[in-house]
Formats: structure tokens, C-alpha cells, sequence
């Protein structure tokens, strides 16, 4: 049988909705929703993203989550972010500015 692709979008959705987050779709990206806390969710690499909202989170491929990191380090948004890396099996990591990397449950 051979691999069904998925979209990293589709995929960044499936994430947040089973998290338990709200999903409203806003433009190029997606904005999550839970309790009090509202997290714009995007595909585009951090120079080309959206800047408004608190809280941001970009998500790619795992293998490009320490460059994705790296960039928005350099950049300094005014915003707080985190990366989710997401490799081909739907397994995924999130990364925060800290370099810290929590594996999904």
C-alpha cells in the first residue's frame, strides 16, 4: 500500500483538534481556540507569517524544526511562539524558544 500524503496543514489541525482547541480558519493560517487562550497557527516560514496575536505557532516538517527555531531566534518576534515539528508517521515535537523540546503525549 502506498503512503497516503497528507497536508502539513491538515496535519497542524489534527494536532490542535486533539488537543482540544477550537478551530476558526483565518486566511493563509488557522486561529486555535481554548479556554482563554487563542494561538494563531501557521504553515509560512516566520520572515513571511502574520504578526498579530500574542501567542504564535509555527509548525513544519520535523526535520526543519531547529532551522524554523533558529530563524524566529534571530528575528525576535514581539509575540510569544513555539514550533511543532511534525515528522512522517503524525508524530510531533514542540520546541519553544528555550530550545526545550517536549514530546507530543
Amino acid at each position: 500500500m502506498g503512503a497516503v500524503s497528507t497536508s502539513l496543514v491538515e496535519e497542524a489541525r489534527t494536532v490542535f483538534r486533539d488537543l482540544g482547541y477550537e478551530l476558526t480558519a483565518e486566511g493563509g493560517e488557522f486561529r486555535a481556540e481554548r479556554k482563554w487562550r487563542t494561538v494563531y497557527v501557521t504553515t509560512a516560514d516566520p520572515e513571511e507569517a502574520n504578526t498579530h496575536g500574542r501567542l504564535r505557532c509555527f509548525v513544519t516538517r520535523a526535520e526543519r524544526a531547529a532551522e524554523v527555531r533558529d530563524r524566529l531566534l534571530a528575528i525576535e518576534p514581539d509575540y510569544d511562539w513555539a514550533v511543532i515539528g511534525i515528522d512522517e508517521d503524525g508524530k510531533y515535537q514542540v520546541t519553544h524558544p528555550s530550545a526545550d523540546v517536549l514530546p507530543a503525549p
